[in-house]
């Protein structure tokens, strides 16, 4: 009886808790595994969490990236129009192209500086250009310098074009957490990088765009190694400089959304992964209801034929006693 009692409660705590393994002592393999592999999926939920926070910063980027192409689109325009004006009037007021010029150019500074989730930003880079004659884009230069002073911090060791670059100094790179693997004892967490897009410097650049002045006189504007003085068709510079600055952002909306597939991805492995390691902790600690519950009917009736048995013996020495009555 005392056996029958003891599997009964043992069963009992198995259909109550839902597991088979609840302790060490129920099996002490099994449970420093499963352990192992609970903290291991907690883990993955985590980080698959976090990545969403990640994804959705790139995804504004990205999309920032390419409503301000559309914008220098039409920049482009405007200063079409501003061209063919000029070209047939050489006195032409363009203070009307300029404003709208300027309108846009009010849009595209709004765009950058909204392109955040969540205080995260992958469109403030720093240090894409160095502004000098073979970046691509125009360098505002004194005739007595090499370099014009730009009011944000340019870090020489984060151009790609450099010969130098190391991508580990380069503070535009965000390591991204996509992974964690245990080798042994050891967590080893595996991270893909990702680079913020420049728009900052964009958008400084296009500041230039003005097709009411001239250049000034003592300045000089260089752009692919071409100097543009005072007098010479500045609507033309400016035409290639939103050329080039389109340029830019396409090459800046393809890497984001790059990253940004490259992390649904990931998180589409993680949700499998966890699932997975789920389903083995599940395996090796979790009671088959079913199995339970047919052998605690079992046990029951076990426990009623064991209270029939002895009945039955408690009864065979009243009989014999009544012999003596």
């Amino acid at each position: 009886m005392r056996g029958i009692e003891t599997a009964q409660d043992r069963n009992q705590a198995r259909i109550t808790t839902g597991l088979k393994v609840a302790s060490g002592k129920d099996n002490a393999a099994y449970f420093a595994i499963s352990e192992t592999l609970k903290g291991d999926s907690g883990m993955n939920k985590a980080l698959k969490e976090s990545l969403t926070l990640t994804r959705n910063a790139i995804s504004v980027g990205r999309l920032a990236t390419q409503s301000i192409l559309e914008m220098t689109g039409e920049l482009g325009e405007k200063l079409m129009l501003a061209q063919s004006q000029y070209d047939m009037d050489p006195d032409f007021d363009g203070t009307t192209i300029q404003a709208d010029i300027d309108a846009i150019l009010k849009r595209i500074s709004g765009t950058v500086a909204q392109a955040s989730f969540n205080g995260t930003s992958f469109v403030d880079g720093h240090g894409n250009q160095h502004w000098d004659s073979t970046d691509g884009l125009a360098t505002g230069l004194n005739p007595d310098t090499s370099r014009w002073t730009s009011s944000r911090d340019y870090d020489i060791r984060a151009d790609q074009d450099d010969a130098g670059y190391d991508p580990a100094l380069d503070p535009d790179v965000v390591q991204v957490a996509v992974g964690v693997s245990r080798k042994g004892g050891d967590i080893e967490v595996s991270s893909l990088p990702i680079k913020k897009a420049d728009l900052l410097s964009i958008e400084e650049e296009l500041q230039w765009l003005d097709v009411t002045k001239d250049f000034q006189l003592d300045k000089v504007a260089i752009k692919g190694g071409k100097v543009f003085r005072a007098g010479d068709d500045r609507i033309a510079f400016y035409i290639d400089l939103v050329e080039q600055a389109r340029g830019m952002l396409i090459e800046e909306a393809a890497s984001l959304g790059q990253a940004e597939k490259s992390i649904e991805r990931q998180q589409s492995f993680l949700t499998e992964l966890t699932d997975i390691q789920d389903a083995g902790v599940g395996r090796l600690v979790d009671a088959d209801m079913e199995e339970e519950a047919a052998r605690m009917q079992a046990l029951q009736v076990q426990q009623q034929l064991a209270s029939q048995s002895l009945s039955i013996a408690n009864q065979a020495p009243q009989n014999i006693l009544s012999l003596f009555r």
